[in-house]
Parts: C-alpha cells; sequence; structure tokens
C-alpha cells in the first residue's frame, strides 16, 4: 500500500472519529428543542456535553489540516467549490462554541433563550450540511480538466446530496437521544428513550434508501458488507433502547456511523472528488496527493501524535463519565 492510501485510510478514520464524537454532540444540541420541556432541562442535556464538545472538534480540524497536507489538490478543489456550505458550517461552530460559553453569564430570561435558540440551530444547520457535502464528494461534482469546481452552488443541492443530509441529521440526532439516555436520570431518561424509538424508526427508512442508492450507483462487495454492518446495527440500537440498554444503543449507534461513513468511503476510493464533466478529470488519491517526503514526514508525526490526542481524550470521557439529572442542577450564581 503506497503512502497516498495510507493518508486516504487515516483521513477517513479522521471523520468517522468526528462524526461519531460531534455527531451525539449535534444531536443534543437538537434535542435542547425536541426533548428538554423547561430551563433545568436544557441545562441538563447542554452539561452532558458541556466538557466533552470541543474537544470533539479537534476530530474535525485534525482532518482538515490531513487534508490539506496529504491532498492539497483535494483541499483546494473542496474548499472552493463547497465554499458558501462549508463557510455555513463554519460560521455556526464559532456560534455555537459562543453560545455555551455566554449562555449563562447573564440572569434575563431573554438572553439565555436567545443562546439555547441559537444551540439547536447550530446544531441542526451542520448536521444537515455535512451529510450534503459527503452526498456530493461521493456522486461526483463538475470538475473540470485544470481540477476546479466548475459548477454553482444550486448544484449541490441535488436529490441524492440533500437526502444525505436528512440522514446525518436524524442519524445524529437518534445518537444524541440515545446519548441522553446513556447520560441522564429521571424523567428526561426516560423520555430520550421513547424519543429515540421513533428518531430512530425514521432514521431507519432514510438511511436504508440513501444506502441502497449508494451502493446500486456506485457499490462494490466490501461496501455492500459496510452497508448491511450499518443497517444491522442501526436496528440492534434500536433493540437495545427498547430493551434500557442504553450503552449498547449508544455504541451500536455509533458503529452504524462508523459503518456507513466508510461504505461512503469505500465507494469513493481511489477518487477523492469524482468529476461528472469527464471520469479523467476526476481528482484521485494519486493525482491530488502531496510528495513522498511530505507523506512520510507527516506518517512519523501522526504516529507519535495520535495514541497522546487518543489517551487524553479517552481520559476526559472517564472523568465525566457519571449521569446528571436535574437534581444536580444548581441555581445560577450571577
Amino acid at each position: 500500500m503506497e503512502l497516498h492510501d495510507v493518508w486516504f485510510v487515516l483521513i477517513a478514520v479522521l471523520w468517522i472519529g468526528y462524526f461519531f464524537l460531534e455527531g451525539f454532540d449535534f444531536g443534543v444540541g437538537v434535542l435542547t428543542r425536541l426533548l428538554a420541556r423547561d430551563r433545568a432541562e436544557k441545562r441538563v442535556l447542554i452539561n452532558t456535553i458541556g466538557p466533552v464538545w470541543d474537544g470533539n472538534e479537534v476530530w474535525l480540524l485534525t482532518a482538515g489540516g490531513a487534508t490539506f497536507a496529504a491532498f492539497p489538490e483535494w483541499y483546494a478543489t473542496l474548499f472552493s467549490g463547497f465554499y458558501l456550505p462549508l463557510l455555513v458550517i463554519l460560521v455556526c461552530l464559532i456560534v455555537r462554541g459562543v453560545a455555551f460559553e455566554y449562555r449563562a453569564k447573564r440572569p434575563e430570561d431573554h438572553w439565555q433563550r436567545n443562546w439555547e435558540t441559537a444551540i439547536f440551530w447550530t446544531s441542526l444547520i451542520p448536521a444537515f450540511l455535512w451529510g450534503v457535502a459527503f452526498g456530493n464528494i461521493v456522486r461526483g461534482v463538475k470538475i473540470d480538466a485544470e481540477f476546479e469546481y466548475v459548477g454553482t452552488v444550486w448544484d449541490l443541492l441535488n436529490p441524492y446530496a440533500l437526502l444525505g443530509g436528512l440522514v446525518t441529521l436524524s442519524l445524529f440526532t437518534f445518537h444524541g437521544t440515545v446519548f441522553t439516555a446513556l447520560k441522564t436520570v429521571g424523567e428526561i431518561r426516560a423520555r430520550a428513550r421513547k424519543l429515540a424509538l421513533r428518531v430512530g424508526l425514521v432514521t431507519a427508512v432514510l438511511a436504508l434508501v440513501f444506502l441502497l442508492w449508494t451502493q446500486a450507483d456506485r457499490g462494490d462487495g466490501t461496501s455492500l458488507v459496510a452497508m448491511a454492518v450499518a443497517v444491522a446495527a442501526l436496528v440492534a440500537a434500536l433493540a437495545a433502547n427498547q430493551a434500557g440498554r442504553e450503552g449498547w444503543s449508544f455504541a451500536l449507534s455509533g458503529v452504524t456511523i462508523v459503518a456507513a461513513v466508510a461504505m461512503l468511503f469505500l465507494t469513493l476510493f481511489p477518487n477523492v472528488m469524482p468529476s461528472t464533466l469527464d471520469a479523467d478529470w476526476s481528482l484521485t488519491v494519486t493525482n491530488a496527493s502531496s510528495s513522498p517526503y511530505t507523506l512520510k514526514i507527516m506518517t512519523w508525526l501522526a504516529v507519535i501524535a495520535t495514541p497522546l490526542v487518543m489517551l487524553y481524550q479517552g481520559w476526559t470521557y472517564w472523568v465525566f463519565r457519571k449521569r446528571i439529572g436535574t437534581q444536580h442542577i444548581a441555581d445560577p450564581v450571577h
């Protein structure tokens, strides 16, 4: 296996990690409107992800940096062609971080309500747009002979990509719902389990249609296996949720995300951005990669730094592993 193939796999792993981790905290952000009934319950939901949401975003930064260094042509075409949706995602992530930090800085009801509304929308919009972006990457976009995107933003809003957006939105919401059931106690935990069933059934329908469409269009034997794992894991997650096994349900919803994203990358390889104008103009792991020397240096850095980062993040989750409820929410002090 060549180094550019290795880095394609590593970038896929980074995106899988990002969607697994950021997926549930996007979902929790959506639940602040769908599940929470009052201010105390919103605080419970926000506190379940409070210690970890910023660490989850590190995976996005690392995936973007790795793409820039390992596949500069891919990075350039992707960020120029998808400039507007990626800008919207970036603005949402900035506002979302500010909302988490500023929501409780003042006691006025309208102040806190506005920031909570911001948390909801800046969780929902990126959850949808990431699916649209990856749907277009897998489907292919208008790339010319100079490896430049020559389409418009409206070309990105095609049925396949929009369905992909609905899949990521519903899947992340389901992931967040079972995470909430895992991390809370009392009435909010019971309601999260009931909501997880309804969201999960919608997710199952959307995901099955999207994955079958992907498999029929670009799939092979390995992607079929990944699709089967994703579907089986989602069904098992719903069954575990109904049985009250929140830990298993969360783990299996995570497996669904891992297998589904892996399937997308399996159908994409050896391309990194297919061209719908001419297959010879597609960006591949070969023509979009950096020099072998650059990839070699990056590989050594990754071998050293990645285990340390994962150990630290794992320790963070271990420290904040306990369940919380409204009884654990102290009165605000200003």
